[in-house]
């Protein structure tokens, strides 16, 4: 019989052992551990040994920096009062550091002294009892955690604010602790405040400000703000401190936390060494954008100028950035609008869903349209204020602009197809952005890489944060229920999916990647409070397809067509016209979900509750459209011209047929001529016309018979045409009716004489009909004889033919002069490539005859 457990310390080994044991070995756990200690011991000792630089200012940073790190001769970089320069500049901090000692030294002796001891409680408490021991010490856990990063000062703090609004991350009461570092931070003296303002601006504070506040309003890790009134104005201003001595304990904590990375590094490189990831880095580029926070005039130059962008420029609805006050801005004070306002996380839930939406438009378009975007939005730089227009409305305020961050077009393009990949779950494609993105190497394994990614980032897309990430994962791996056996089975194939990772997929993350991740780690914590359920993936969708359907740039016509356009049998590819108007409803703000979870987007349905054909038109004309408009222009060249050469030929066999015909002789005509010609192969005077509608440049005249204009103005379509022509006219009957499919496909201009009546009028005038010319008209008439049988068509086809007629008829003068522009590029695009044909054909044959002719009689 066993033996009950006799103490507590005895039950406790037990219950630690029943839930270890039935997943892993204990002694393979302490020979793991064991060897981990000793590698990190090894690793350590190698980087005391080789010391601690100063990070790396790579030579590609996103970091928005201050240009002034040297005077107009390439003199020395400016410094403060001890030394250290005052923008990032890595050979003068190395040498400032090296002259202070153990400075360093005793800075990395606080940092561990502060952090091992908690490191080790948490550790201890999750060991003997596990996460139900961790939660029941959840509140003086993160009460000692605060307390530590309080001590450690700003660095640390400003890591604290970046986690604190991350629920699907922290515990309750982690996140209530670390909220009061976001602007409670303990304040430096008002009148060290007042002497920075008066030795920085260089005069006494009456001369700049009537008034100013006893104490600061707020109070940051790196400076604490007061409100003010301007001299001799009833203007109210935001005036931000720098607190004193923070360059040096930046620029310490800086080093301390490269030495930390350097350990990880080592350990990486140590059991992973396929992966490829520089952590150093990583932690580099963090550095550079930190110190560069530390310069207020930076910071003024990065508010005006985003105000700008997406204020004037862009016009981005419901965003409100701040005034600067440039001639009163130092490098340790700046002096902006003051604004009354609520921190946005402290807003009722409704009122966060309402302005985060206002707030990822914003971000997006900084990240991916003007490529210069705020790096640091935690809740403390995010406010709502009332609309001073309509006070019923609210403004999503940014402030401090610290730390901005430079994008290339080039990667906003990859980014941009990043997020229509995943959207689409086109993992293939997207292995592809991640090359171009040097996150995978060219010469990555896809077929281990593409499952994976599946794994990874299909309930990433799902949205819901970290905890729902983890129930997906739990979900996918078959642990669900929680029982030993199946918690023990998924998580070995869990583990082997990650060993494949570790060893066999060389991934990296650039390091310019770590201030993208800054932002978007803060503004999804901020929306997951919200909206438990937020997907900053989806949510982004319908900002990227406007994008698309606007930019007429090459790389965004190329992603546009990647969607829009399907590969074919013959090696080609055809527009899919749902897709069409997928793209155009995601747009405007309708995505079609897939019909499983409905969470990818489903290219290939057009969602129930779409824009009416009226929007979507007025979409489609609007300066939005211009690059599906252009786009849609050349794709209509080409479709007009299948069907009207389809039409053309179908229109002249039929009038052929109907001609005469000389009877067949038995025997043949002398000189060569045989039996009789058919009509259609009789010569005669034909005008060949000129290019711009036959208004410039003379016709040329050219003999030649209706089968040869026929064959030259309409040439046999290709076998891949004629599958095109199908589908258009399948697409017609699906969209429009039966009626628009009879007209597409061409049956409905089988009328001979009013074809052949058109026809000899651009070949005996030489130029392009008109919609006056009485040519036109008859051909017109045939038309609609051809389609009055047709009246038995159900309504909902006449609703939809009718709906075309009202949406263009409803149109204002503006758009329909920008419809009325496309359909004269699309003519006359059709008429030059007519002309060219008829050129290339019969001009050229004529030429050659002459060229025979004239040989024949020289000889």
């Amino acid at each position: 019989r066993a033996r009950r457990p006799s103490s507590r310390r005895d039950r406790r080994a037990v219950t630690t052992r029943a839930r270890i044991g039935g997943v892993l070995d204990v002694a393979k756990v302490g020979e793991v551990a064991g060897n981990a200690a000793a590698a990190a011991v090894e690793v350590s000792k190698a980087v005391r040994m080789r010391g601690v630089e100063a990070p790396d200012d790579m030579a590609k940073s996103y970091v928005a920096k201050g240009t002034a790190a040297a005077d107009s001769n390439g003199g020395p970089v400016a410094v403060d009062e001890e030394g250290l320069p005052l923008v990032y500049d890595k050979a003068a901090i190395q040498a400032f550091w090296a002259k202070q000692g153990g400075a360093l030294q005793k800075r990395w002796g606080e940092f561990i002294g502060l952090s091992v001891p908690f490191l080790t409680r948490v550790a201890t408490l999750s060991i003997t009892g596990g996460a139900e021991e961790l939660s029941r010490n959840d509140a003086s856990l993160a009460r000692d955690a605060r307390i530590i990063i309080e001590k450690l000062g700003p660095t640390y703090i400003k890591a604290g604010q970046m986690m604190s609004v991350r629920p699907d991350v922290l515990p309750q009461a982690a996140l209530d602790e670390l909220a009061i570092l976001q602007d409670a931070v303990k304040p430096f003296e008002t009148s060290v405040a007042i002497a920075t303002i008066e030795n920085e601006l260089g005069g006494p504070l009456g001369e700049f400000f009537d008034e100013i506040s006893e104490q600061p309003v707020a109070a940051a890790s790196l400076a604490q703000v007061y409100r003010a009134r301007l001299t001799g104005t009833d203007t109210y201003v935001a005036v931000k401190v720098q607190r004193p001595q923070i360059l040096s304990t930046v620029s310490k904590d800086l080093y301390v936390l490269r030495r930390a990375a350097e350990v990880y590094q080592g350990l990486i490189e140590r059991f992973a060494p396929q992966q490829r990831t520089d952590y150093v880095a990583l932690l580099n580029e963090w550095a550079v954008g930190f110190y560069t926070e530390l310069d207020f005039l930076n910071e003024a130059e990065n508010q005006r100028r985003s105000r700008d962008l997406i204020m004037n420029q862009e016009k981005v609805k419901g965003v409100y950035v701040p005034e600067v006050y440039h001639e009163l801005c130092t490098r340790r004070v700046l002096v902006t609008e003051w604004i009354d306002g609520v921190k946005l996380s402290d807003c009722p839930k409704e009122e966060i869903r309402e302005l985060i939406g206002v707030g990822q438009e914003s971000f997006l378009v900084q990240l991916l349209q003007v490529g210069f975007f705020h790096s640091d939005p935690h809740p403390g730089n995010l406010m709502k204020m009332t609309d001073p227009s309509d006070p019923s409305k609210n403004l999503l305020v940014i402030l401090d602009f610290g730390l901005m961050a430079s994008i290339q077009q080039e990667d906003m393009d990859t980014m941009v197809s990043s997020i229509i990949h995943l959207a689409n779950k086109d993992y293939p494609a997207l292995v592809d952005d991640f090359i171009d993105l040097k996150i995978l190497p060219t010469d990555c394994d896809r077929a281990k890489v593409i499952p994976l990614m599946d794994k990874a980032l299909s309930p990433y897309v799902k949205g819901g944060g970290a905890k729902k990430y983890e129930a997906e994962l739990k979900k996918l791996y078959n642990m669900e229920d929680g029982t030993l056996s199946s918690t023990a089975g998924g998580f070995q194939a869990m583990t082997q999916d990650l060993l494949t990772v570790l060893n066999d997929i060389p991934f990296s993350i650039p390091p310019y990647f770590a201030l993208l991740g800054r932002a978007v780690v803060t503004l999804e914590g901020i929306a997951l409070i919200g909206d438990p359920d937020y997907r900053l993936v989806m949510e982004a969708y319908p900002f990227v397809a406007r994008k698309l359907l606007r930019e007429d740039r090459p790389a965004a016509q190329r992603a546009l067509q990647e969607v829009l356009y399907a590969g074919t049998t013959g090696g080609g590819s055809i527009l899919q016209g749902k897709r069409l108007a997928v793209m155009l409803n995601s747009a405007m703000g309708v995505v079609a979900r897939d019909a499983g979870e409905g969470v990818f987007v489903d290219l290939d349905t057009i969602p129930e509750d779409s824009v009416s054909l009226q929007d979507g038109l007025r979409y489609l004309l609007s300066p939005s459209g211009d690059s599906l408009r252009g786009l849609l222009e050349k794709e209509a060249v080409g479709a007009a011209d299948v069907l009207l050469r389809q039409a053309a030929r179908k229109s002249g066999g039929r009038l052929f047929a109907q001609l005469p015909r000389a009877p067949k002789l038995p025997f043949d005509l002398p000189f060569g001529i045989g039996q009789p010609l058919n009509p259609e192969n009789i010569p005669g005077p034909f005008l060949v016309p000129s290019k711009d509608l036959g208004r410039a440049g003379a016709p040329r005249p050219v003999f030649a018979s209706p089968s040869q204009v026929l064959e030259a103005a309409a040439p046999r379509l290709s076998r891949e045409e004629e599958l095109f022509a199908i589908s258009l006219a399948d697409l017609a009957q699906g969209t429009l009716g039966s009626d628009a499919a009879v007209l597409l496909s061409g049956d409905a201009l089988l009328e001979p004489a009013a074809a052949a009546s058109l026809l000899l009028s651009v070949f005996a005038t030489g130029r392009a009909p008109t919609a006056q010319d009485a040519q036109v008209a008859a051909l017109a008439d045939a038309v609609r004889a051809q389609l009055a049988p047709a009246e038995s068509s159900s309504d909902a086809e006449s609703e939809s033919v009718d709906d075309i007629i009202a949406a263009v008829r409803d149109l204002s003068p503006e758009e329909s002069a920008v419809l009325g522009a496309s359909a004269t590029r699309v003519a006359e695009a059709l008429w030059d490539g007519l002309v060219d044909r008829l050129e290339g054909s019969l001009l050229a044959n004529e030429a050659g005859a002459g060229a025979g002719a004239a040989a024949a009689a020289a000889k």
